[in-house]
């Protein structure tokens, strides 16, 4: 599996940023925030994602995902 890499030309991503990116809403994003899945640093009320923790966390679910997919391909239906 070739790793993603994430085509934006900062190396601190904003909330918008990422909901741009994904297509997802900022519930989405800021509830991944809040919860500590998405490493990020909060500066008065803005978030902020370095690049490449954002690339690792994404490649982080997608092997989470594949790995999960293979255990429900092998588990007797």
């Amino acid at each position: 599996m070739d790793r993603i890499t994430v085509d934006i030309g900062k190396e601190w991503l904003s909330v918008a940023d990422i909901c741009e990116y994904m297509d997802v809403s900022p519930f989405v994003v800021t509830s991944q925030l809040r919860s500590g899945g998405l490493p990020a640093v909060k500066f008065g009320r803005e978030w902020r994602i370095a690049r490449r923790d954002f690339e690792d966390w994404i490649n982080d679910q997608r092997a989470r995902n594949e790995a999960a997919a293979d255990v429900d391909s092998i588990r007797p239906g």
